[in-house]
């Protein structure tokens, strides 16, 4: 089937009280490893390409990949831009064939980051494409985008109502103590917060960071109003793993087939895990 825009998977999420699996791709492997999973959990999906995604394979490749994918699938696939930089870059994006566009404003001040993500919206909603935006900064690195644990702060509940009415986003990232990355610790999320949003805010609620949570948090996170969830840092760790065992017992192997087929077996197992985890499985 051909891609779907992200807001009625979300809005469907958000009625029956699971969240709906966003998953960052890089290469092939990755991106068969996720449409896999997802067939076989009859699964909707969201493929994302972030900032380093889109400079290693390229706009035009990520996008005909997706959409080859797609265009065999049996279930519900979106094709979302990961924190977009610019207006001028979620442009491109649309126009490119992506459904769906994250506009992250979050580093400027709350006036510019709404101006921001209007913009965005007004030329996306003419052509059905889904806007996320975000308010309040999540720590952590995600390929170029960088956020110091001293510059980030929590989502305001009353701000992100505003900031809703006022952009019309299909759905809202929100800081609650996640970060990108590897975690060093075990992260405690503001949980309270995050109930204080879901009343406040009438979309879809997003959660950034998510890989590395415990299923305790993600389950709680889902039932406060969590209707999307990126995992990225467990994928990669998969894919690694998948690549070490293999060299591990034949480090003369050459090809690149026998090297990441057992990386791709590995993601989706990973991807699979989360889909069962966030209530989407059985859900296309």
């Amino acid at each position: 089937m051909a891609l779907v825009p992200v807001g009625p998977l979300l809005q469907k999420a958000r009625e029956g009280r699971y969240a709906v699996g966003a998953f960052n791709c890089n290469n092939l492997e990755i991106l068969q490893a996720i449409i896999a999973a997802a067939e076989a959990e009859r699964s909707p999906v969201i493929i994302q390409a972030s900032q380093g995604g889109l400079k290693y394979a390229g706009l035009e490749y990520i996008t005909a990949m997706v959409q080859a994918a797609a265009a065999k699938a049996a279930v519900p696939v979106a094709l979302n831009l990961d924190h977009g930089t610019s207006f001028e870059q979620a442009v491109r994006c649309i126009r490119a064939g992506f459904t769906a566009v994250m506009v992250d404003g979050s580093h400027l001040p709350f006036a510019e980051n709404v101006e921001l993500v209007r913009r965005v919206v007004d030329v996306a909603h003419c052509v059905g494409v889904s806007v996320e935006g975000e308010l309040g900064r999540i720590g952590g690195k995600e390929d170029d985008i960088v956020v110091a644990a001293a510059d980030a702060f929590f989502t305001d509940p009353d701000e992100a109502r505003q900031f809703v009415a006022e952009t019309g986003v299909d759905a809202l990232a929100v800081a609650i103590g996640t970060a990108h990355g590897v975690y060093k610790g075990e992260p405690k999320l503001d949980f309270a917060r995050l109930a204080k949003i879901s009343r406040k805010v009438d979309v879809p609620l997003v959660l950034h960071g998510a890989s590395g949570l415990s299923d305790e948090a993600i389950s709680e996170a889902i039932q406060l109003g969590i209707t999307k969830i990126n995992i990225d840092t467990e994928i990669r760790q998969a894919f690694a793993q998948g690549v070490r065992e293999v060299l591990a017992k034949d480090p003369g192997e050459i090809d690149p087939r026998r090297i990441l087929g057992p990386a791709r077996e590995r993601m989706q197992e990973v991807v699979q895990r989360k889909m069962r985890l966030f209530g989407c499985s059985r859900r296309a």
